[in-house]
């Protein structure tokens, strides 16, 4: 998977001086950049007992259906508060500039399912916890927390302990 980093454009200095933003946009337009991430992805999880993969809005919604597909299971949105149409269960959690929160159709989520959450990228690991919540709250069972990349010095992976973490890239 090393080689799909050639696929990702590094800008720097975006949004704000000192970040280096790792964009995914030059991947995504790749044939066959795209379809190694999403086999990649599918070839860890093929062998587990997955009933439906949840992705995070707004990138994760990028590899969390072809994923799903893949899978041959249906696929949740996790969502940006008031864009869900019916009943919703919602989280707020912190980040290091703010706050934020995520809200899931309450019958999204059957106890008991197994649930593997996708997103792109692995950076603090404050919006994947929150997920994870989420998906208990409803009586889920996370079947693992799936990334494209991750930024391994911001050490998200730590917020996500006693979860199964898979990430295809790390910088």
């Amino acid at each position: 998977m090393e080689h799909l980093k050639a696929l990702i454009r590094e800008v720097p200095d975006f949004p704000k001086p000192g970040i280096n933003f790792f964009d995914i946009t030059t991947l995504l337009k790749d044939p066959k950049g795209l379809s190694a991430v999403i086999g990649g992805l599918r070839d860890h999880y093929a062998s587990q007992k997955i009933d439906v993969v949840l992705g995070i809005e707004a990138r994760g919604f990028i590899f969390a259906p072809a994923l799903a597909y893949a899978l041959g299971v249906g696929f949740i949105p996790v969502r940006k508060p008031k864009k869900l149409p019916a009943a919703t269960e919602r989280i707020e959690y912190a980040l290091e500039y703010g706050a934020d929160a995520l809200e899931i159709h309450r019958d999204a989520v059957e106890p008991g399912q197994s649930v593997l959450i996708v997103d792109d990228v692995l950076a603090t690991g404050g919006t994947a916890r929150a997920v994870t919540q989420l998906v208990e709250n409803l009586g889920g069972k996370v079947a693992g927390l799936a990334f494209v990349l991750e930024l391994d010095f911001l050490k998200g992976r730590d917020r996500l302990s006693g979860y199964e973490v898979h990430s295809l890239l790390k910088y």
